[in-house]
């Protein structure tokens, strides 16, 4: 809704009140959240939120979408290709803290650059909800001038060289997640708010939780081990600004008890030592040689008996006036907790068992955490429900108290160089991404942390926190109940492999709010889920086969990749061209230079990504379906591929090279659209590289459309510099496309030429490289000097021939073979599976592909793509 009134006029009178009817309608759709329907209805607030599917969605694009016209659709955008560098010390960013996030600043960069004001900008894996505040901030002038772009009068963006590229206006946004606490939080971060109210009410319900609860958090002045008394005779009581707890383990030798804090620590130091003595019998002690100390409790909201790790305190950080102390617990402290521990906390709070999983496996092996309110010390979790019981709903409260959420529980630990040696606060946030309970921890009183997140909170509302035009829902990406074509850009940041258990890692955040994830769907990788990288890369093409249905055509996607694995990149890879996108500009995010920068090839991708594709238009789609398997559809795809690549990057005043305008990748391009549309490839890489030559025009080794080559030219006499690609040579495919590159530059001879390609050479452990000599016969040719240089398109062609004969009597030595294959000739695989496909031969390349290592498959996007595709026509 445009006005938050006009939202409450709604909802008061009954229009969008959501109801147990709306909820069957939409039950059967994947990812439907696990929860009582009444929990799911109080947590809702329709049409915007749902903490399920949202049954309003196609309410929301028939009021707020433009249908997409084909007969008058003009629009055009070059992939976005400018270096993005934005920081995360930003206050709408830490509003509150999530597993992966990009900052909303660099995702208003993508938005402005791809679509208009009014258009409906998609996110499926939503998150924290970043996509829908960039699309609502372009509307903003003062922060789209922060990106260090002009606004003129009349709303036209300016980019940094002065050239008009945008329309400053709000976008449109629709989120999804699976995850009820991660939209749940996109809600509150897209949600407008009463902001003094808000802090009044806040800073009303810390004084009397303080109130309420201060006892907990006193503790006895003590100064050379004597109470401190005031003038009555009374003890002076100090405030607890925190308290360490230890494990406590037992030695292997003695059966001693240890505190780990008090055997393991050196203050002077201010470290953790690796080695140190039993103080019973003083044999030489590591912490992976100790056993730990067990003790058996009740659990009076289980109704149980459990084992769990002993845990002691062991130093009590106090302020009396304004000076700090510090002291070793004493006997008043150990009572007070024993009190505590034994008293009957007088509010609800979640007692849910934790899943099976991954991360939730850690914290039940190492200290018997099986339940969500075992990761809270006794204390924490009286004041915390305190707290949340105070606020009438979740909506008011969660965003606040969330934000704070790891700082109340057992998995802050400390920083003990910090602690002892000073240089900043002395508390580590834990491990990001795990469930991780450290041996040393810390225990801050929960008011005085909610205290100092109320700032943060509150300046971030300040910045923001604006209504936006937006409808999100709780579900699967797997299954969009949206109509085809109907969204006009995607920016999306996807789970990549077993990086992230995120139905885990929220399960604590989702037991507040009684609605959990259904983590059937969850596009992952997990054993106790069941679910490896085949799992993971059929989930991700459900994914982005829903991702293409909903997109406008000729509109684009972004998505944004965080893995150190090339089978993951390759699998997304895979996923988006399956779905039938085509992708046209993938750029490397430098995290030490803080820029982006492209990616060389189709594989061996170390770092974050950055990847832009699009979906075809219409009309190459229909053409094609007449041209397929020719060379007419061959060139009708290249021409309007080339459309949709950068014309000129420049950066710091020196051109770079478009890698997607280079012949070998404009080559696997056109095969993967060929395989993904199941038809086969009409001609070879040499025949293609001629085909190029002889009809576009040739610009530093990047091809170009006649009407863009002027512009390329008039722009490249305006750099300085022209910076080249740099390649690693790891297999057969890459060493010649070095050698190209090194041999156009200059023939050169054997001796001249071996020693850098040495150099270059990081050859993977399975691959059978043939010799630099052997490279150089069947590629190029030798002038009369002895001089290997790069022949011409006609001669390539037959020395191609000459080479494809050898590679396929290679592969048919590894088809007829038994048994795994640990050393091989990829290319011979490449050729091969390329010969069987135009052959359609589909059970060789499937019988081959399974006697390869599977991690090989995986890591090479053309052998998948190949086998993906085969097995699909075998189903068939």
């Amino acid at each position: 809704m445009k006005e938050t009134g006009e939202r409450k006029e709604g909802q008061e009178n009954g229009r969008f009140k959501l109801t147990r009817e709306h909820l069957d309608r939409v039950r059967h759709i994947e990812g439907f959240p696990i929860a009582r329907d009444e929990d799911i209805i109080n947590l809702s607030d329709p049409p915007c939120y749902t903490a399920c599917p949202n049954p309003f969605i196609e309410d929301f694009i028939k009021e707020h979408g433009r249908p997409y016209d084909p007969d008058n659709d003009s629009y055009h955008r070059e992939p976005f290709a400018a270096d993005v560098s934005e920081g995360k010390n930003d206050p709408i960013y830490n509003a509150h803290s999530y597993h992966t996030k990009v900052p909303h600043k660099a995702i208003m960069r993508y938005i402005l650059h791809y679509t208009e004001p009014g258009d409906i900008v998609f996110d499926g894996f939503c998150g924290t909800g970043m996509t829908g505040v960039a699309a609502s901030l372009c509307g903003d002038r003062k922060a789209v001038e922060s990106l260090g772009y002009r606004v003129l009068d009349d709303g036209t963006i300016l980019d940094e060289k002065g050239r008009p590229f945008s329309r400053l206006g709000a976008r449109k946004a629709v989120l999804v997640d699976l995850s009820p606490a991660a939209t749940f939080i996109a809600y509150n971060y897209n949600t407008p708010v009463d902001v003094q109210a808000f802090e009044r009410e806040a800073r009303r319900i810390l004084d009397e939780v303080e109130k309420e609860c201060g006892w907990m958090y006193k503790t006895r002045h003590v100064v050379d081990g004597k109470v401190q008394k005031d003038r009555n005779g009374d003890p002076i009581m100090g405030k607890i600004n925190y308290t360490v707890w230890s494990d406590v383990f037992i030695c292997p030798h003695c059966s001693a008890e240890i505190v780990f804090w008090n055997v393991a620590v050196d203050k002077e130091e201010g470290k953790v030592r690796d080695e140190f003595p039993c103080p019973s019998c003083g044999a030489d002690l590591t912490k992976r040689t100790l056993e730990r100390a067990w003790e058996k409790v009740f659990d009076r909201d289980i109704g149980q008996a459990i084992t769990r790790a002993r845990q002691v305190p062991v130093l009590i950080n106090y302020s009396v006036g304004n000076k700090r102390y510090e002291k070793e617990p004493d006997e008043y402290d150990l009572e007070l907790i024993r009190k505590i521990e034994e008293s009957e906390i007088p509010y609800w709070y979640p007692t849910d068992r934790m899943p099976e999983g991954y991360n939730t496996e850690q914290p039940r092996v190492s200290h018997g955490i099986t339940h969500v309110h075992h990761f809270y010390t006794r204390r924490n979790l009286w004041v915390l429900v305190s707290v949340w019981a105070q606020f009438r709903r979740a909506t008011e409260s969660f965003m606040w108290i969330s934000g704070q959420h790891r700082d109340l529980t057992k998995l802050v630990g400390v920083d003990i160089k910090k602690l002892f040696k000073g240089g900043g606060g002395p508390f580590s946030g834990g491990v990001k991404g795990t469930l991780y309970i450290p041996s040393i921890l810390v225990e801050k009183p929960v008011y005085v942390s909610l205290s100092n997140r109320l700032k943060t909170i509150v300046r971030a509302m300040r910045e923001h926190f604006n209504e936006n035009v937006i409808t999100i829902s709780t579900h699967s990406m797997t299954q969009i109940d949206s109509r085809d074509c109907s969204m006009d850009y995607i920016f999306t940041d996807p789970p990549f492999g077993g990086n992230l258990m995120y139905s885990e890692l929220n399960f604590l955040w989702e037991a507040w709010l009684r609605v959990f994830t259904n983590n059937k769907p969850e596009a992952i990788e997990n054993n106790a889920q069941g679910k490896g990288p085949r799992e993971y890369q059929e989930l991700m093409e459900k994914c982005f086969a829903e991702y293409y249905r909903v997109l406008k055509p000729g509109r684009w996607l972004t998505v944004v990749f965080h893995n150190s694995q090339n089978r993951i990149w390759n699998a997304i890879q895979e996923a988006i061209m399956r779905a039938g996108f085509v992708i046209a500009d993938v750029r490397t995010l430098d995290k030490k230079q803080g820029t982006f920068k492209q990616v060389t090839s189709t594989t061996a991708v170390k770092q974050d990504l950055v990847i832009s594709a699009y979906k075809p238009n219409g009309g190459l789609e229909k053409r094609f379906a007449l041209e397929a398997g020719t060379e007419d559809g061959v060139w009708d795809f290249v021409r309007t591929h080339l459309k949709q690549i950068p014309v000129f990057v420049e950066k710091d005043g020196r051109a770079e090279v478009i890698a997607e305008r280079q012949n070998y990748l404009l080559y696997d391009r056109m095969v993967a659209f060929h395989i993904q549309r199941g038809v086969t490839v009409p001609m070879g890489a040499a025949e293609f590289y001629a085909g190029l030559k002889a009809r576009f025009p040739e610009r530093d080794g990047m091809y170009f459309l006649p009407d863009q080559v002027n512009e390329y030219d008039r722009k490249r006499l305006l750099v300085k510099e022209f910076e080249q690609l740099s390649l690693f040579v790891t297999d057969e495919k890459s060493a010649i496309q070095w050698l190209r590159g090194e041999l156009a530059k200059k023939p050169q001879t054997y001796q001249e030429i071996q020693p850098k390609f040495l150099r270059e050479l990081h050859k993977a452990r399975h691959e059978k490289l043939p010799e630099l000599s052997e490279l150089l016969e069947q590629n190029f040719l030798r002038d009369e000097e002895g001089r290997w240089y790069v022949p011409d398109p006609n001669k390539q062609s037959d020395l191609e021939k000459i080479r494809e004969k050898a590679l396929l009597k290679e592969f048919e030595e590894y088809r007829e073979g038994r048994g795994r294959l640990k050393v091989f000739r990829t290319e011979a695989l490449r050729a091969g599976f390329k010969a069987c496909w135009a052959a359609k031969d589909y059970k060789i390349i499937v019988d081959v592909a399974k006697r390869i290592p599977d991690t090989v498959l995986q890591e090479d996007s053309s052998l998948l793509m190949y086998y993906d595709n085969a097995l699909m026509r075998l189903e068939e």
